[in-house]
């Protein structure tokens, strides 16, 4: 079984990852007169949630209001210099899942450096062939491993909390507020995602201002500086807490310490408080 982030990935999710990371066809996002100039079919199909994820599609710049779906097969009959303007305009743009050649031909071989600029490369299956190097690397880049292993007491009064912690979704959507809704008990919370009305009405009926930080239960709440709702954590005893950090497919139901979450949660505007469930 392989392990990522101190979790069991089984064989059928790293399949999953691997159709996630590398669809048979992408999306590329341009505008109107890169797509005319390049000769690129312009596209309004939608993109689903994994594409959202491994595309940072919420950051794409808006001049690229154009979206062409490519596969490997049409990519690649593409003249070298068009393919290389798209990588670099995709980089340009904040399309995700555009990585550098430095930090992976040694990996999946030297061929990507023809692939577009020779700087930058976009994931296509042909380069997957060692899957288990690959998307560890890039599930654990930005995330710290979950520490479920470590804890010696479990929280009696929320039981699924075990069973989440140290679990990754089928894939995107569930996110931190449906984690510690399903941690409280609230049936399929940790397979939607849940927004923040259901969220707040739930903190609003179930809890209570205040809560101390060594005791199982006290919801963590991030707010902006608009008083919306961005993150949320739940202690689970002994300085142990549970949290999703996003909805993406490769974010997972962690533990992790309350002074870590706070350190990873940390964001110019946000405001901290906390809430005690009542049982």
């Amino acid at each position: 079984m392989l392990t990522v982030l101190g979790i069991d990935v089984s064989p059928a999710l790293l399949e999953r990852w691997v159709d996630w990371l590398a669809p048979d066809e992408q999306p590329f996002f341009l505008t109107t007169k890169q797509a005319t100039a390049w000769k690129l079919p312009v596209s309004d199909r939608e993109l689903g949630r994994e594409d959202r994820d491994t595309y940072r599609v919420y950051r794409i710049d808006r001049k690229a209001a154009r979206t062409v779906w490519l596969s490997e097969s049409a990519y690649d009959d593409l003249p070298r210099a068009t393919r290389a303007a798209l990588v670099r305009a995709q980089v340009n743009y904040n399309r995700g899942a555009v990585p550098t050649v430095r930090r992976w031909a040694g990996v999946v071989g030297p061929q990507i450096r023809q692939q577009a600029d020779g700087h930058r490369f976009v994931w296509w299956k042909s380069l997957l062939h060692a899957p288990e190097q690959v998307l560890p690397a890039i599930v654990s880049e930005d995330l710290g491993p979950s520490r479920h292993a470590e804890v010696r007491r479990w929280p009696q009064q929320f039981p699924r909390v075990r069973e989440l912690a140290g679990t990754f979704n089928e894939g995107s959507g569930p996110n931190c507020f449906g984690t510690v809704m399903a941690a409280c008990g609230v049936e399929g919370a940790d397979n939607v995602w849940m927004v923040r009305e259901p969220f707040e009405e739930w903190l609003a009926s179930h809890t209570v201002p205040g809560g101390k930080d060594d005791v199982p239960g006290t919801v963590f709440v991030w707010r902006d500086a608009a008083r919306l709702v961005q993150h949320a954590a739940l202690t689970i005893g002994d300085g142990w807490m549970l949290h999703k950090p996003s909805q993406d497919w490769s974010s997972p139901r962690k533990v992790r310490t309350v002074a870590e979450v706070k350190r990873a949660t940390r964001t110019t505007g946000w405001r901290l408080e906390r809430h005690m469930v009542v049982l």
